[in-house]
C-alpha cells in the first residue's frame, strides 16, 4: 500500500492527533474576534515531511514533524507540486489551498521550504494517514513556488506580481502585499 498524503495532524498546541476529528470552517485556526476573513484563508497549515530530511535543512529544524508548527505533516506534495485554488477532498471534509506559508530568513537562504495554508470549503471528518485527493486545479500557472518567487526573490517584477495579485484564490493577506508593492509601497 502506497503511503497517504497525510502522514500526521498536530492541534496549534502540536499535540498529535491519532482518532478521526470535525475539521470545522475555522480549521485550526485559532478563534478571531474580529471575524476578520483572512482567518480563514490560515485554517491549516501543511509542510513537506520531506523538507525534514533534505541535505542542508540540518540547522533549521531538528529533523522531528512537526517542528514546523504544521497541522498536516504532508508525503507525495511539495511547495512544486500544489498551486494556489487546489480544491482537495480530505476525509469528508474539502479543502482549498489559499497562500504559501510565511519564511524566517533562513528559510530564504535555504531554498524557501514554506509550505502553505488551506481554508476550509466544507466541514466534515478528517482522520490521519488519510489521502488528500485532487478535486480542481484552476491555477495551474500559480504553484506554491512560483509564488514565493514573486513575493520574496523578484520583488521588481511588477508584471509577476500584477498576475498574482488578480489570481482571487490567493489568500487576502497576500493580495493586500501585493497591492501595496503595486502602488508603490
Amino acid at each position: 500500500m502506497e503511503e497517504p498524503f497525510v502522514h500526521r495532524i498536530f492541534n496549534n498546541k502540536q499535540n498529535e492527533i491519532k482518532n478521526s476529528m470535525f475539521l470545522s470552517r475555522l480549521g485550526f485556526a485559532k478563534e478571531n474576534p474580529d471575524k476578520k476573513i483572512a482567518i480563514y484563508d490560515k485554517c491549516i497549515f501543511a509542510f513537506p515531511i520531506r523538507h525534514y530530511n533534505e541535505p542542508g535543512t540540518d540547522k533549521l529544524f531538528t529533523k522531528r514533524a512537526g517542528e514546523k508548527k504544521e497541522n498536516l505533516s504532508v508525503l507525495e506534495m511539495d511547495e512544486y507540486s500544489v498551486f494556489i485554488g487546489d480544491i482537495y477532498q480530505f476525509g469528508k471534509a474539502v479543502i482549498q489551498v489559499s497562500q504559501p506559508g510565511t519564511v524566517s530568513q533562513r528559510e530564504m537562504e535555504n531554498g524557501l521550504k514554506t509550505g502553505w495554508y488551506f481554508r476550509v470549503l466544507e466541514e466534515g471528518k478528517i482522520q490521519p494517514e488519510s489521502d488528500l485527493q485532487l478535486i480542481e486545479r484552476p491555477n495551474s500557472k500559480w504553484s506554491i513556488a512560483a509564488c514565493n518567487e514573486i513575493m520574496y526573490l523578484d520583488r521588481d517584477n511588477l508584471w509577476g506580481a500584477d498576475e498574482l495579485f488578480h489570481c482571487t484564490d490567493l489568500g487576502i493577506v497576500w493580495r493586500k502585499t501585493l497591492r501595496k508593492r503595486l502602488r508603490g509601497f
